[in-house]
């Protein structure tokens, strides 16, 4: 799939809802559904700074199934706040599994469209923004690597 079609996705899941309290539950089993990330990738390095709650994102490549894609980046990530973890859930979701140069072209509409950032706090916001950069920056130094 697509960024764009698991984007619509997304959308769709969270229209189902009209409360914010249920789509803040969604977060949150979202969240719960996630691996736990491996102890030996929680290191400063993959600390995520601007997040008031802690936030590791580990990133791996692979040879993509597919010759002509080259790489796709595979992200693994966790945080210690319920609703972040849900908020990673989905940027993994939406971003893992793709090339590198897929996820810099990304326009990643769904948190405008799912009213994720009217409903988030600021420093929860500043922490989405940061994830987003930190997913970026990977995808931007292996797509130079490339």
């Amino acid at each position: 799939m697509t960024i764009n079609e698991i984007q619509n996705e997304v959308i769709e899941e969270f229209e189902e809802f009209d409360d914010w309290m249920d789509k803040y539950q969604m977060l949150i089993d979202l969240g719960n559904d996630l691996e736990p990330l491996e102890e030996k990738y929680k290191t400063e390095q993959n600390l995520i700074e601007g997040c008031q709650s802690r936030v590791w994102i580990q990133c791996d490549k692979e040879t993509s199934p597919i010759p002509s894609q080259g790489v796709v980046l595979h992200f693994t990530a966790e945080s210690d706040a319920l609703i972040v973890k849900g908020i990673i859930a989905l940027l993994l979701r939406v971003l893992s599994g793709h090339t590198p140069q897929e996820i810099l072209d990304a326009d990643l509409y769904f948190i405008d469209r799912i009213g994720l950032h009217d409903h988030l706090s600021p420093t929860r916001s500043n922490g989405l923004l940061a994830m987003v950069k930190r997913i970026k920056a990977y995808a931007m130094a292996y797509s130079v690597e490339s």
